[in-house]
């Protein structure tokens, strides 16, 4: 999965990238705290939609590791915040309070429409979201070559509220995921 989409060529990525901003503004409210993750590995670069809801009120924060079977905290990021890689090589906050959102964003390196996602391997959205209360918003942002017929989730992994991909913005339903933009079609 991360293969297919380390292949996309630079502008294609920034095309599809800029898609999914777009659907992410059109679809989504402008939370007061949004989580987002600094692109990494050619992962959807959604920093125009962090700036955008900057603009509008929203405070925006990075994830922080804090131990390798704990869930993920989160603290306040701004462009003038100190960032340093951590042992994942993500650049992260340094230093502040942690606080809770109630909008993230996540990378997806592989999702099906029930709304489940292939992450890196280590959980930490999982026991994130099973732990966050109240639990905020999750939103997957992911490009569609990265669509599988099932993830075939086990008993841990948390289902997402919605997917965005260059296609549209999908709510995850009881059922198959409701795009909308035009709701009852898939891409």
């Amino acid at each position: 999965m991360v293969a297919r989409r380390s292949a996309l060529a630079d502008d294609e990525h920034a095309r599809l990238s800029a898609l999914i901003v777009a659907h992410l503004r059109n679809s989504l409210p402008c939370p007061r705290l949004l989580a987002f993750c600094w692109p990494i590995k050619h992962e959807p670069d959604v920093r125009a939609i962090v700036a955008d809801w900057g603009a509008a009120g929203a405070r925006a924060a990075l994830p922080v590791v804090v131990s390798t079977d704990a869930p993920l905290a989160f603290r306040v990021w701004s462009a003038s915040t100190p960032l340093a890689l951590d042992r994942y090589g993500i650049p992260t906050p340094v230093a502040g309070d942690f606080v809770v959102p109630d909008l993230i964003l996540l990378p997806l390196n592989g999702f099906d429409d029930a709304g489940y996602r292939l992450g890196y391997g280590g959980g930490y959205f999982d026991r994130t979201l099973a732990t966050l209360s109240p639990r905020p918003l999750a939103v997957g942002v992911g490009f569609e070559i990265n669509r599988l017929a099932s993830i075939r989730p086990e008993s841990h992994d948390q289902r997402l509220d919605w997917i965005v991909t260059e296609a549209g913005a999908f709510r995850i339903s009881d059922g198959p995921a409701e795009n909308s933009h035009s709701p009852g079609t898939r891409p």
